[in-house]
C-alpha cells in the first residue's frame, strides 16, 4: 500500500509540471503571465514555554490568455513544543493542488483541480482528490467582491490507522472580500464537502483574514482558519483544527 501511495504521489506531481510546461508554450500570452503570492510566518520562544511554529503559503499563477488562467498551490505547517524535556511535534500539515479556470463571460467560469493533503495529527496519512468546477462572481467590486462554486470530485484516502477509502463528493464554496481602505481588506471564505456514500462524511473548511498591504511588495495578513471533520478516522480524534497566524506575504 505504501508503494501505490508513493506512485500515486509521484503521478500527480508529474501530471502538474506537464501542464506547466504545456502552458509555458501557450500563445497569446501577456507580457505578464507570472504571477507569485508568498507567505511565511515563523514564531520560536524561549524559557519556561519553548515553542517553535512555521507556516508557509506559495500561490503561483499562470495567465495563459485572457480567458484561461492556472494556480498552483503549496501549503505547509509545522510546530514543536517541549513537554516534560522531550520535543514533540505538535501539528505537521502539508498540501498541493493545481486548478485550471477558464473565464466563460466576466462573471460566469468553469474549473477542474486537483490536490494532494497530508496531515497526519489529524488521521490522514495521505488525500488525494480531482474534479470539476462551476463558478459565479455575485459581485466583482470595486468594494465588495463576492464568488461562489459548485463541484463534484472523486476523493481517495488513506488513514494513519492503515484503513483507506475512496468516494465521491459534493463541493460548495463561497468567499467574500471587502476593500476597506486601498491597503486593507477583509476576506472571508466558506467550504463545504459532502460525501455521496455516507451522509454523516462531510467537512468544513473556513478562512478569515484581514490584510493590509505595507509597500507595493509586501503585506501583512492576520487569519483565523477552522477545519471541521464531521467523521475523523480515527474516530478519537478531535472534529476541529484551528489556526490562529500572523504572516508577511511578499508579492513577486
Amino acid at each position: 500500500m505504501h508503494i501505490m501511495k508513493q506512485m500515486n504521489l509521484i503521478g500527480f506531481l508529474t501530471i502538474m509540471a506537464l501542464t506547466f510546461a504545456m502552458l509555458a508554450h501557450a500563445e497569446e500570452s501577456p507580457a505578464n503571465k507570472f504571477k507569485d503570492e508568498a507567505e511565511l510566518s515563523y514564531v520560536q520562544t524561549g524559557g519556561n514555554t519553548k515553542v517553535v511554529s512555521f507556516s508557509a503559503k506559495n500561490l503561483l499563477t499562470y495567465q495563459a490568455t485572457e480567458n484561461f488562467k492556472l494556480d498552483w498551490t503549496v501549503q505547509a505547517l509545522f510546530a514543536e513544543a517541549e513537554i516534560d524535556g522531550d520535543t514533540e511535534k505538535t501539528a505537521e500539515r502539508y498540501a498541493t493542488e493545481l486548478r485550471l479556470e477558464y473565464a466563460l463571460t466576466e462573471r460566469f467560469y468553469t474549473a477542474a483541480y486537483g490536490g494532494w493533503l497530508q496531515d497526519e495529527f489529524a488521521g490522514i496519512d495521505d488525500r488525494y482528490y480531482v474534479g470539476p468546477a462551476l463558478g459565479y462572481k455575485v459581485l466583482i467590486g470595486p468594494k465588495h467582491f463576492l464568488r461562489t462554486e459548485a463541484g463534484v470530485d472523486y476523493v481517495k484516502e488513506y488513514y494513519v490507522d492503515d484503513t483507506d477509502d475512496g468516494y465521491m463528493r459534493g463541493r460548495a464554496f463561497g468567499e467574500y472580500a471587502f476593500a476597506l481602505t486601498e491597503k486593507t481588506r477583509f476576506s472571508q471564505s466558506v467550504e463545504y464537502l459532502h460525501s455521496f456514500d455516507d451522509s454523516d462524511n462531510y467537512n468544513m473548511n473556513s478562512e478569515t483574514a484581514l490584510t493590509t498591504a505595507l509597500s507595493d511588495k509586501l503585506s501583512l495578513k492576520t487569519s483565523y482558519i477552522v477545519n471541521y471533520d464531521n467523521q475523523p478516522v480515527p474516530e478519537a480524534l478531535d472534529e476541529t483544527d484551528t489556526v490562529l497566524a500572523v504572516t508577511i506575504i511578499v508579492n513577486f
